[in-house]
């Protein structure tokens, strides 16, 4: 087994969370530790806020890596409102926010 990567792009949400619990829980399974891309999500809902804590909770119980990278807008806005960054106990990489 070795370490895997993979990119998730466009929206994380209820219509792909299937297809994407599917992937993640695929190369969980094939890799003692998975970095997830996250730079090019460009929504997230609950579902697929859901997917991603099912990955980590996955990875926590078999023992492996599941890490969290490139945290999109979308998903620190999400994060940020949930309070979710120590949760998953990835280091989130973000530039001062600006107020709109």
């Amino acid at each position: 087994m070795s370490a895997a990567r993979i990119a998730i792009d466009g929206e994380l949400n209820i219509y792909r969370a299937a297809d994407l619990k599917t992937l993640l829980l695929g190369e969980l399974q094939r890799s003692t530790s998975l970095e997830v891309d996250l730079a090019g999500v460009t929504e997230v809902d609950s579902a697929g806020l859901q997917v991603l804590m099912l990955a980590k909770q996955a990875a926590r119980a078999d023992k492996r890596e599941l890490r969290l990278t490139g945290h999109s807008p979308a998903v620190l806005d999400v994060f940020e409102l949930l309070d979710l960054g120590a949760w998953f106990g990835d280091a989130l990489l973000m530039a001062p926010r600006k107020d709109h």
